[in-house]
């Protein structure tokens, strides 16, 4: 058996390659949309990708299936129930799916959604005991999926809390306690709250462990699950539909076109996006007016896609040479419409002053100072799990992923100063108020933490 994990940190994710070697045949489960990884170890194995597995519709990125099938003719294969526009065969609860000795069963395990499924895997067709189970998003290490996100489509959360409850009590925790787990997200993951860093388990230490698997109720563990799940990215309704639709397939080596700072400000005019990768401290020394900063180094994707709406038009600025890193990463939530980079920023910044903006940040202890201001507007943009332990007092609770829906209940000509829990989100949201034409908006160096080290009050929250 060839069995091989691969996580992309960014978006928290896990995708796998199971096959035989022996008779050349294979799978991807749950690919990222950039394929090459997968085309190559394929290749070096004596493989052939028959079968793209998607355990669900994913919402937190665009699936690579398209590609796959394009490069390699597989056939997509999605759980019971699901539809989409473009061909796809249905697997059913059972079913045996053969690579030669290797096997594969698939479980239908609904709760996350309608459709998922997990993947059992057994090194030889019969065998009493599995080798691994694939549990998608039904079931993480620390945690089990989110049951809330499909609101919007006329699912409550409380139906889909009790399909969960039943296919992990059934089909997940009737596997034997030695078998493999191997979820498809890791901590910081969005589809999820509690989820562990660790790559794998196994069902007998989850059942051990995970606190969704202790024995209760099965009311009681709808009332766990569906009270203080984190607020959903604000790009995942729309990644969501992406996967469901033929769409555009991605280019992995297409070019990112140069622009001048004519062509951006042109661009900036007609509603379109400038998303700055740099550093917040290299952003703060300076940038284009009326760019945003979502850091390169850190959850890109994801935050791009919770303060800039799905399908405008994107200029991005990074640090030299990662312009194609960053479109790759924001086609992977499906924002395909990257029209160019702007290079060389601090030259353009030293040949137009008039398009330099420079960003107020503040340490914590003289946050204290300003506190004293009366007209002062503080923005926490954390989660609400997050805030349970505290906010300083009279901050008004706007997570960065409800930003572009709540910023029209702050107030633009106040002096503003943004906080979350490490400095990361708020230099993010800051730079976002600015483009909204807020006066003045400073961020707080190191965040929450920060407030707290330093042994400041803090206060109950409120919304």
């Amino acid at each position: 058996m060839f069995f091989r994990q691969y996580e992309l940190g960014c978006l928290s994710l896990y995708s796998y390659l199971v096959g035989d070697e022996a008779a050349g045949r294979a799978v991807v489960v749950d690919p990222q949309r950039d394929i090459d990884q997968y085309l190559a170890d394929a290749e070096a194995h004596g493989l052939r990708i028959e079968r793209v597995i998607e355990t669900h519709f994913h919402a937190d990125f665009v699936s690579g299936h398209l590609e796959l099938a394009r490069a390699t003719g597989a056939t997509v294969s999605y759980g019971p129930g699901a539809e989409a526009d473009f061909p796809i065969e249905n697997l059913a609860e059972g079913q045996r799916i053969p690579l030669g000795e290797v096997e594969l069963e698939i479980l239908h395990t609904p709760g996350h959604t309608p459709e998922s499924i997990s993947v059992v895997i057994r090194e030889r067709a019969g065998d009493a005991e599995p080798w691994g189970v694939l549990t998608g998003d039904t079931l993480f290490i620390g945690d089990v999926g989110r049951p809330d996100l499909l609101a919007s489509a006329g699912r409550s959360p409380e139906e889909m809390a009790r399909s969960l409850f039943r296919s992990l009590h059934g089909p997940l925790l009737s596997l034997p306690d030695a078998t493999r787990l191997f979820p498809a997200h890791g901590a910081g993951s969005a589809c999820g709250r509690a989820m562990s860093s660790a790559p794998t388990s196994t069902v007998g230490e989850q059942r051990r462990t995970n606190y969704a698997l202790q024995p209760m109720s099965e009311a009681d563990f709808v009332a766990v699950m569906t009270s203080n799940q984190p607020v959903a990215p604000l790009y995942f309704g729309f990644a969501a539909g992406a996967n469901r639709h033929r769409r555009d397939l991605l280019d992995e080596h297409a070019e990112t076109a140069p622009l001048t700072a004519e062509d951006v400000v042109g661009h900036l005019d007609r509603g379109g996006a400038v998303i700055d990768g740099r550093s917040p401290q290299a952003f703060a020394s300076g940038a284009l007016r009326g760019s945003i900063n979502v850091p390169l180094d850190g959850r890109f994707a994801e935050y791009a896609g919770d303060v800039v709406p799905a399908g405008v038009p994107i200029v991005v600025v990074t640090d030299p040479g990662r312009e194609a890193e960053a479109r790759i990463r924001l086609a992977r939530i499906g924002f395909d419409d990257v029209i160019g980079h702007l290079p060389e920023i601090e030259r353009v910044l030293t040949e137009n002053p008039d398009l330099a903006v420079r960003a107020d940040r503040v340490a914590a202890v003289d946050l204290a100072d300003w506190a004293s201001d009366q007209d002062l507007q503080l923005v926490d943009v954390r989660n609400p799990a997050e805030t349970d332990a505290g906010t300083l007092s009279g901050a008004t609770l706007v997570p960065l992923a409800r930003l572009l829906l709540g910023s029209g209940d702050l107030d633009p000509d106040r002096p503003t100063v943004v906080y979350c829990a490490s400095g990361n989100r708020s230099s993010i949201a800051a730079s976002v108020l600015r483009a909204r034409g807020f006066a003045r908006v400073a961020d707080v160096l190191g965040g929450f933490d920060a407030w707290t080290a330093a042994g400041l009050p803090v206060s109950t929250p409120r919304g």
